[in-house]
């Protein structure tokens, strides 16, 4: 019977040779068959897991953490038990993390259901264990299409690379499991008017939700770029919606970054109540100032039990205005300079947000001592995501210049012309387009950190000093290239010795910040990362990625992997 099945495939993949199927990419091979699509897998037993994960990197603190994996070990990921099992199929690229409701009501039984989104305003709701789909819908709006990269081209960035085409839902959507409502954000245009829609949608059948969707506006008052008359108002155009959402105390509250740094834009985070849609929350972070965007590498924001939110803004003006002359390369530049213990305006600055009436109050911050450096050089501080430690009061970003900053959420240290008091400085050299992980599951815990062009990194924390031994930080292999770090998630059984695994997607090759380029999956024991346990490249052709899907990464549940691409699918991976 092999024999029949090796001929069959060996066929196949003669057949796509004469269609001249490109299987190179920069002289990568890629994942050019097209295995089991319009096909149902059929597990052997029905999954006794159930986990779910509502939200970008698994909960609030963005820790990217599922620590109830009971199948998925360190003994039997590896490549004669582990690979791909099947693939979900989509209808464009995907940027935003998949996410998972365990054990849902739907379609006359209880099934593990996974959500995808993609860049064409599409949502599907898939089961996780057979590959089913039980609904799609669209939601661009009528008469209108997806925006696309031609749409933002300007004299900041002609061509627009930094997302491939279509610009439709890029930030990962957030769930409330006990309404059954997954809220989004999709983008829409008929090539002049660009308009963005908050969307509270059924999980059970893809309809809107009762007031959904929610145009998305919001004016402040205040003088910087782009003001009109003392009025700000937020540009539908500029904004771009990059961030995860979160669903705090009732409130879907959703951030905004730029396009390529075009102006003018700024930093804004609007908060919507969960069950009626009304606007409740605005806030901008330069509303005298520019810029200031809320982006983090695709994290979601973070937030405590008390609704606090924490985020790291990007370029742009921090405190009041004034004028600097400083030399860039060798050319005089005028740029923005301040005064920085002023709150209006807070680029370049990590945060801690307490909601204040209608409106966001800064209850503590962190501006590094070279902000104005940052500024000038494109060293923006907001680029890699905030992880709250989980149990402490400590969390961890990174800036461009290639520092990690550890913090105290609650007395982050402000500024200082002379010195910054911050709970810790980890100079790791590289740029930070990445996304950290933690794991708490052994004798030591770690924070997982992998920058382009660089090695991964594991931080063990001390929860006797509140600080991470730099002495022992453990080093392993290069991996990404270009200006796209790895994105990182970490599943474990508890504490259970053999559990731990880090699962990393990054880009093989290429510059994946400005072009398509061909992905890996790597997992690695948690506890001593010097181990690989298995990667998508050690099998022949059969666990391949595709393109890497950048900032989006895997969502480990039920014993599965799920991993977007850009290659218009979802792969699932787990036992075979």
């Amino acid at each position: 019977m092999k024999k029949y099945t090796y001929l069959a495939a060996s066929l196949l993949l003669f057949c796509l040779g004469c269609k001249k199927t490109p299987s190179t990419i920069n002289n990568t091979p890629v994942d050019t068959t097209n295995y089991n699509v319009g096909v149902t897998y059929n597990p052997k037993s029905p999954n006794t897991q159930h986990i779910t994960v509502p939200t970008q990197h698994n909960d609030n603190t963005r820790a990217g953490l599922n620590n109830q994996e009971t199948v998925l070990t360190t003994s039997n990921v590896n490549t004669k038990t582990f690979g791909k099992l099947f693939k979900m199929v989509v209808d464009d690229e995907v940027y935003a993390q998949p996410l998972v409701v365990g054990n849902l009501s739907i379609a006359s039984g209880k099934h593990n259901v996974v959500f995808i989104a993609t860049v064409n305003n599409t949502v599907y709701a898939y089961d996780g264990d057979t590959g089913t789909l039980y609904w799609k819908q669209n939601f661009t709006a009528s008469g209108m299409r997806a925006p696309n990269s031609k749409d933002m081209a300007s004299s900041w960035c002609a061509p627009y690379t930094n997302i491939t085409y279509n610009i439709g839902i890029i930030g990962t959507p957030v769930i409330d499991t006990i309404a059954k409502t997954i809220y989004f954000v999709s983008r829409s245009t008929d090539g002049n008017t660009f308009v963005q829609y908050l969307h509270a949608v059924n999980l059970l059948t893809g309809n809107d939700q009762t007031g959904s969707p929610v145009k998305i506006d919001a004016t402040v008052n205040g003088t910087g770029d782009g003001s009109q008359n003392g009025i700000l108002k937020f540009d539908p155009l500029h904004n771009n919606q990059r961030q995860g959402l979160v669903l705090v105390n009732g409130i879907v509250y959703i951030s905004f970054a730029s396009h390529c740094d075009w102006n003018p834009y700024h930093g804004w985070i609007l908060g919507y109540n969960a069950q009626t849609l009304q606007q409740q929350i605005v806030y901008n972070d330069t509303p005298n100032g520019e810029e200031g965007g809320l982006w983090e590498s695709g994290m979601g924001i973070a937030a405590d039990n008390q609704g606090s939110l924490y985020v790291v803004s990007g370029n742009g003006t921090v405190g009041k205005p004034t004028t600097y002359n400083p030399i860039a390369n060798g050319t005089a530049e005028t740029i923005t300079s301040t005064n920085p213990y002023d709150l209006t305006n807070r680029a370049e600055s990590a945060l801690k947000l307490t909601p204040n009436g209608s409106t966001l109050q800064v209850s503590s911050y962190f501006t590094p001592l070279n902000y104005l450096d940052l500024n000038v050089n494109d060293l923006d501080f907001g680029v890699m995501g905030t992880l709250l430690i989980p149990n402490s009061n400590f969390y961890l970003s990174g800036c461009k210049d290639g520092n990690l900053y550890l913090l105290n959420k609650d007395n982050m240290g402000g500024y200082s012309y002379s010195f910054n008091l911050v709970q810790q400085t980890i100079p790791l050299n590289q740029n930070m387009h990445c996304q950290p992980a933690y794991y708490g599951g052994g004798p030591k815990e770690f924070v997982y950190v992998w920058a382009e062009n660089d090695v991964l990194r594991a931080l063990p924390f001390n929860r006797t000093t509140n600080k991470f031994d730099n002495n022992q930080v453990t080093s392993s292999v290069l991996g990404p290239t270009g200006q796209s770090g790895a994105v990182l998630s970490v599943s474990s059984n508890g504490n259970i010795s053999g559990t731990g695994i880090l699962w990393a997607s990054y880009a093989i090759s290429g510059d994946a910040e400005n072009e398509s380029s061909v992905g890996v999956l790597r997992a690695f024991d948690a506890s001593d990362i010097t181990k690989e346990l298995w990667n998508s490249n050690l099998n022949d052709r059969t666990d391949r990625v595709g393109y890497f899907a950048k900032f989006c990464p895997p969502t480990i549940a039920n014993g599965h992997v799920y991993l977007a691409t850009f290659s218009k699918e979802v792969l699932v991976y787990g036992l075979k």
